[in-house]
């Protein structure tokens, strides 16, 4: 992975008169956020983060749909709330906003959404946004996926996802036992969907291993 390429890459897509979108989407482990945060960080002043992270149900509204054992799949997001702040980020006159955009993030340890984490400055012009499903031809995903200039699908190989994903789930207070059947039961098929909107993507960036 080039960083430097990719960096200019996401540059030559400047749009005159409102915002651009690059969205980055791909499975589980894939690097997705590390590669987000990398190009908002070279691009600095131009760019803003956008995780669709922060889009996370909360557990209470888990709870209640019967999600909680499926946290992080596709219908335990607010796909709608995530649409509409893509809208308000690219219309037209809401780059010229003194106070900037607020944006929420996920709170690996809380478990939990938290509102405003994340800051659209008036002057970034292109929002650097990711998440598993950003590609997938399903409501709502469509429009989110209509929204952006380009889709890149980030992967890595299977054992480097892997390895990533213990270490996230153990780091976060599972046993080496719990984070096994969390992934074999969630983060597998999460990928499996995912995997079905490759083709959906302008192209393929390799995340390691």
């Amino acid at each position: 992975m080039d960083l430097d390429a990719l960096t200019a890459d996401a540059r030559g897509l400047r749009r005159a008169g409102r915002r651009s979108v690059l969205g980055l989407a791909g499975p589980p482990g894939a690097g997705k956020s590390t590669l987000a945060r990398a190009l908002a960080g070279a691009l600095g002043d131009e760019a803003a983060y956008v995780p669709l992270d922060g889009f996370h149900l909360s557990n209470a509204q888990l709870d209640r749909l019967g999600l909680r054992s499926r946290k992080g799949s596709e219908p335990s997001f607010d796909v709608r709330g995530y649409v509409a702040l893509l809208r308000r980020l690219t219309s037209a006159g809401d780059g010229a906003a003194a106070t900037g955009v607020y944006v929420p993030d996920f709170d690996r340890d809380l478990d939990e959404p938290v509102a405003a984490r994340h800051l659209v400055p008036p002057g970034a012009w292109l929002i650097v946004t990711e998440g598993n499903y950003l590609a997938c031809d399903l409501p709502g995903w469509r429009e989110a996926h209509a929204l952006m200039d380009e889709v890149w699908y980030v992967d890595a190989g299977e054992e480097v996802r892997d390895a990533r994903l213990m270490l996230r789930h153990t780091g976060h207070g599972r046993t080496r036992e719990a984070a096994r059947a969390w992934i074999d039961g969630n983060d597998v098929p999460n990928a499996g969907l995912v995997a079905a909107s490759r083709a959906r993507c302008s192209r393929v960036v390799r995340s390691g291993g």
